[in-house]
């Protein structure tokens, strides 16, 4: 996992921001944080939860998954894992104990293809 870059999150969040056309109030507004805390965030001063970088995803309409990448939480490579966690969690045709199974079943699959790549068997193959 790559290191917490407060400071360049916080440029990022601004261009982000900027881009939205939105100002800091409306987008503290829009996400459920304090004015304050969010310039804090901008300026590299405050580091926020997953939660909280998720909610401000949500506002500036934009992956969580960027943002995450962005703060160092989750490395690029681990992004389109990412994806599709965020793709089962939030899908509305299947129930949480079938969203639980399936992360698993796929967690499973990764592991067993890693550990399979690391011994120099290389890929599964397939589609």
């Amino acid at each position: 996992m790559a290191s917490l870059n407060v400071g360049h999150l916080g440029e990022y969040l601004r261009e982000q921001r900027r881009n939205a056309q939105l100002s800091l109030r409306q987008l503290a507004e829009a996400a459920g944080v304090s004015n304050p805390y969010l310039s804090q965030i901008e300026r590299g001063l405050r580091k926020p939860s997953a939660e909280i970088l998720q909610q401000l995803a949500k506002a500036l309409r934009i992956s969580a998954e960027t943002l995450y990448v962005q703060a160092g939480i989750l490395d690029e490579r681990d992004r389109d894992s990412a994806s599709i966690h965020t793709a089962i969690l939030t899908d509305p045709t299947i129930n949480e104990r079938q969203k639980q199974v399936l992360l698993q079943i796929y967690e499973s699959f990764r592991k067993e293809n890693g550990v399979a790549a690391q011994d120099g068997e290389g890929d599964a193959g397939g589609t």
